[in-house]
Formats: structure tokens, sequence, C-alpha cells
């Protein structure tokens, strides 16, 4: 992708963000990417891996969440200014992308007591993922890492398999399901276990990963680095994924 294409795509993002509660459309994003919306669309989906409405509804649950956490407002007035008409509609998304509901996250404060996996339903569990997690040589800081595999570019709901490292290192994740995946990798940086940090989460990404029966898929090498604007958000809760890699309690 192109230098004058990127910055388009990073201008729908920047207004997605700045307009959140507004009731925005494909059009809209289009025009203030100065592309036509067949050109944005297509642009939009190669450069973050996702459609522009899948982002815009990452991008409101994620606000969502820092309101619940931050803010003393009702949740019907979170969903009203995070772009939602109808609050049954916010609620059944928040739960379903984040795995608590609205209420729930709140009174728990972001913590969820572990991270279920949804393997079950899917194909034979018998294929193995493997390989190694590492910092960029400039990033000296190490702590827990989550990982976890997801049908979907955007980590919300149960991943179909997790696991919970000390520190960077090599990862094993077993009785993988058959099916296409996507890992996420992120890191806990020391200090920012308990807080909702200014910097950027450091994460990592690879996939899809296509899983047959019994196969061994790696060794991966997954490179931790800062999230950056073109990537979607992370609808598991980072809140949670911490204080969970913290306890060693996902499973």
């Amino acid at each position: 992708m192109n230098s004058a294409s990127e910055q388009g795509v990073q201008r729908a993002i920047e207004s997605i963000y700045r307009n959140v509660g507004e009731q925005i459309t494909i059009e809209d994003m289009a025009r203030t990417a100065m592309f036509s919306k067949f050109h944005f669309t297509r642009l939009f989906q190669r450069a973050t891996g996702v459609s522009p409405g899948r982002f815009l509804s990452a991008v409101r649950l994620q606000e969502a969440k820092k309101l619940l956490l931050s803010t003393s407002l009702s949740v019907t007035d979170i969903s009203h200014r995070v772009g939602y008409n109808s609050v049954g509609t916010f609620s059944s998304r928040f739960k379903r992308s984040v795995g608590l509901s609205p209420t729930a996250y709140r009174e728990l404060g972001g913590f969820a007591p572990q991270i279920h996996t949804d393997g079950q339903r899917y194909g034979a569990r018998t294929a193995v993922v493997h390989g190694q997690v590492s910092n960029r040589p400039d990033d000296m800081e190490e702590g827990p890492v989550f990982m976890g595999l997801f049908p979907d570019t955007i980590p919300q709901g149960s991943p179909v398999r997790c696991t919970v490292l000390e520190r960077p290192g090599s990862f094993r994740l077993e009785d993988v399901p058959e099916g296409s995946w996507h890992l996420l990798v992120q890191s806990v940086r020391p200090g920012d276990e308990e807080i909702i940090g200014t910097r950027p989460p450091t994460v990592a990404t690879h996939g899809p990963i296509r899983i047959r029966p019994g196969a061994v898929a790696g060794p991966l090498e997954m490179w931790l680095r800062p999230m950056r604007a073109l990537d979607p958000p992370i609808l598991l809760a980072l809140l949670d994924a911490r204080r969970v890699a913290l306890s060693g309690a996902a499973s």
C-alpha cells in the first residue's frame, strides 16, 4: 500500500476515534479519506484486516470499556455516548465481545476470574501451535505475556486456546481444534498491571493459521511491538488479560 492510501485510511481512523458517538457511515469515512466508497473499503480492509464497519464497532466497544472503568455514567448513557441507539443491542454486543456484561465488567473493575476457552464446539482438538515470543532489541521491559487463538482478526469473545507466559519466551499451545485461527500476543509491561496505561499495548499477531487434525504449526516467531493506529482494537478486555496473566488463572 502506498503512503497516500495509508494516510487516507489513517485519516478515516482518526475521524472514527474523534466522532465515535456520531452516526458515522462508510460514505463519511470514504469522504474523510478522499477516496470513492468502493476503493476506500478495499484499501481499509487491506490496511487493517477488517471492514470499516467492523473497525468502527470495535472502537465503540473499546471506548465503552474505558468509560465503564473511568466514569460513573450509567450503562444507558455510555451506550448512547458511543453511538448506540439501543442499550439492549449495546449490552448484548459488549458481552459477546468482551466476555462480561457492561455491569459485571464495571463491578469487577475490568477483572475476570479466568479466561474461558471455546474449543469444544469446533473440530478435532489434536493439533499443536508452538514458537517463540520475543521483545524488540530496543525494548528491555519484560512482563507476563497473554496469548490466545481467535477465529477472527479482532480478538474478542473466548479464544479457542490460550496460555500465559511469565515473560517473553517459548510457547506451546496444545489441543488446538482444526480450523483457521489468528494468534494474538499481548505483553504486560511492568507497572501497567492495575491501570489503564497511557502507553499503547505491546502486541504481536499472526494469522490466519490453518490447522488440520494432528498437525504441528510452527515454530512461529512472534515479535512484540507497540500497537499501531491501523491495528483493530483488542476487545478481549486488556485489563482482564493483564490481571489473569499475573494470577496465572487462564484456562
